[in-house]
């Protein structure tokens, strides 16, 4: 039987490209080697991703993220890519946009650009082909932290050049409160919605602070989801305003939104640090986050995977299961011993974020 299809709704894939020059036509064993005696694995851990890895893990869509910190959040020299205006990151954006485009113009056998339901069908029946092991991996571009948008008249440009889902934050922004700088939807905030609204965008609330996502549940007409982020409930101790509580995973529930839940250490152990070593955490707790998305929808339609694979972190950091993407299709079996249906399983894996593209993406660019 065929592994399922898997999709990962959170990919910082142009960061890393910019950033640390890394090359995801290659396989993950291979990076990791050109980087040996390096900083890039100090800065960002070893990666965890590469192009064979996608296709050994059945890896069919990534949502590849536009992200860049501002200046405040500089971690040090080689943190280039920070912003201290808007004009700033709206030129960083801009090129990171550009790589993507790029690769998918370079490299069309592996990457292809995911920007209609055309598209994303394209991409699909080739994944369902018999005759080749290699199948093109499909990118929806997902812009994290708005502040790359200076207006929301320019979200038009944003929209025409393959930008399909938008979080309005990472830390603080003018649009919201985020990660450790809480607050609501401001004034700037709801006008970005609206104009998101009028286009089609998808919403992230990934990174928003409650309250925010709050105000955004009850006010955003078009899909609603959280393209990584974990159940706060399951982290007991922890304080953060980054993961997500019951009464936003319920509005995201309701509204149909999909969750994708992150295997980041830290984001499944509470107080989890480097030191103890990546064999502290299982990929069961992976498991038991997705079977609380599950429990609390009481069906298997919300949950799904954004992994946040080379976010920050790499493989020093997440569960002792996992060498590369490809070894998420260990969570199949893991489910199946939970009492999971093969039906259930491909929605986890990839069904639901399928079912969500095929939902909100326009039918031609």
């Amino acid at each position: 039987m065929d592994k399922p299809i898997i999709v990962d709704g959170h990919e910082d894939l142009a960061w890393n490209m910019l950033t640390f020059g890394r090359d995801y036509t290659l396989a993950a064993a291979e990076t990791r080697q050109r980087e040996q005696g390096s900083l890039v694995p100090l800065h960002n851990g070893d990666t965890l991703l590469g192009w064979p890895d996608y296709q050994r893990g059945r890896v069919a869509v990534v949502f590849g993220t536009l992200f860049n910190a501002p200046a405040r959040r500089k971690q040090g020299d080689w943190d280039s890519p920070c912003y201290a205006t808007f004009d700033e990151a709206y030129t960083l954006y801009r090129r990171q946009l550009e790589a993507y485009h790029r690769l998918t113009d370079e490299h069309p056998d592996m990457f292809r650009l995911v920007q209609t339901r055309a598209d994303l069908q394209a991409v699909l029946a080739h994944w369902r082909r018999s005759d080749t092991d290699e199948h093109p991996v499909g990118l929806v571009v997902l812009m994290e932290n708005a502040e790359g948008v200076r207006q929301p008249a320019e979200l038009e440009e944003w929209w025409a050049e393959g930008v399909r889902i938008i979080g309005p934050a990472w830390a603080g922004t003018r649009y919201c409160g985020g990660t450790r700088e809480p607050g609501p939807l401001t004034a700037e905030g709801h006008a970005l919605l609206k104009r998101m609204a009028a286009l089609g965008f998808v919403l992230d609330l990934s990174h928003m602070d409650a309250q925010a996502a709050l105000q955004a549940l009850d006010s955003y007409p078009r899909t609603v989801i959280a393209s990584h982020g974990n159940a706060l409930a399951l982290l007991p101790g922890s304080e953060s305003n980054r993961h997500l509580p019951d009464n936003v995973l319920r509005g995201l529930i309701e509204r149909d939104g999909v969750i994708g839940l992150v295997p980041m250490n830290a984001f499944l152990k509470t107080g989890w640090q480097k030191s103890a070593g990546r064999q502290d955490v299982s990929v069961e707790r992976l498991v038991v986050q997705i079977d609380y998305i599950c429990q609390l929808a009481g069906d298997a339609r919300h949950a799904g995977l954004g992994s946040d694979f080379d976010g920050g972190f790499g493989l020093q950091s997440v569960p002792s299961e996992l060498d590369t993407i490809a070894d998420l299709q260990i969570l199949a079996p893991r489910l199946a011993q939970k009492g999971y249906t093969g039906e259930d399983i491909a929605a986890i894996l990839g069904g639901n974020w399928l079912r969500m593209l095929q939902d909100t993406l326009p039918e031609v660019a």
